[in-house]
């Protein structure tokens, strides 16, 4: 797609998803989405019809790679950046899905001041990985709130999601799996019981670093752990299941 589209500012770009022909704006100043956020848009389970939330949208990818997996899926993208949130606008306005994807720039800890309670099948997040205080942070303002705890909290997620999720809805979230023992006991907290458990390994002979999580809401405990999922062979290449996930077969 040509870079000179007027819904460009300077220095960004627009990149192709090689997915129902869905385009992305990214700048590469600001946070850019990851193979994290592909991984966790295959692991939620997003039917057709679905009403979907993503809180903390950044770039908005999550929300356009639901889009690109079920029919008539509606969905309201939460970000506090200004700078993102235009962004991730302007990527809705670049496919042609203004209707479906409402790109709110606000902040996920007031949610309940501009998004309905229990309406939503589905709500995603992939969050900040590190605590405020466990690292050193970015000097980019863009990229210290992307990856680290200082706009909201693991509560802060929890509670939001609790509030937009109907009952027996999906939560799903994915985080460092040093974090999985804490995620566990806030998700319980708000009511969000964690039923599907994916651990990301590099390959087979490394050990986890990501967990893909699904909670629902108000239901009985019962976890399943699934099978782990290899980002590569040991020979360097990708896994037949990271080439599944990206449509390179």
């Amino acid at each position: 797609m040509n870079n000179d589209n007027p819904l460009l500012l300077p220095g960004e770009r627009i990149d192709d998803l090689q997915f129902k022909n869905l385009h992305i704006i990214q700048s590469p100043d600001a946070f850019r989405f990851s193979m994290d956020s592909v991984l966790l848009a295959d692991f939620a389970r997003v039917r057709n019809g679905a009403r979907v939330c993503d809180l903390g949208t950044g770039t908005g990818i999550l929300p356009l790679l639901l889009y690109g997996r079920a029919e008539r899926v509606t969905c309201d993208a939460v970000e506090i950046q200004q700078d993102a949130a235009e962004r991730a606008q302007r990527s809705m306005q670049l496919n042609g899905l203004e209707n479906e994807i409402t790109v709110h720039c606000q902040d996920l800890r007031n949610v309940r001041d501009f998004l309905p309670h229990g309406a939503y099948d589905l709500v995603i997040c992939n969050p900040p990985y590190s605590e405020e205080k466990s690292s050193l942070p970015s000097p980019n303002p863009a990229l210290r709130g992307a990856r680290q705890e200082g706009l909201c909290t693991l509560q802060d997620i929890a509670a939001a999601a609790a509030w937009l999720l109907r009952s027996h809805a999906r939560f799903s979230l994915m985080l460092p799996v040093a974090r999985l023992t804490d995620a566990f006991e806030v998700l319980r907290q708000y009511r969000l019981e964690p039923k599907r458990l994916r651990l990301v390994h590099a390959n087979e002979k490394r050990p986890a670093r990501l967990a893909l999580i699904e909670a629902m809401m108000d239901v009985h405990s019962g976890l399943i752990v699934e099978p782990p999922l290899l980002v590569k062979n040991m020979d360097g290449s990708d896994s037949d299941e990271v080439r599944r996930i990206y449509h390179m077969e």
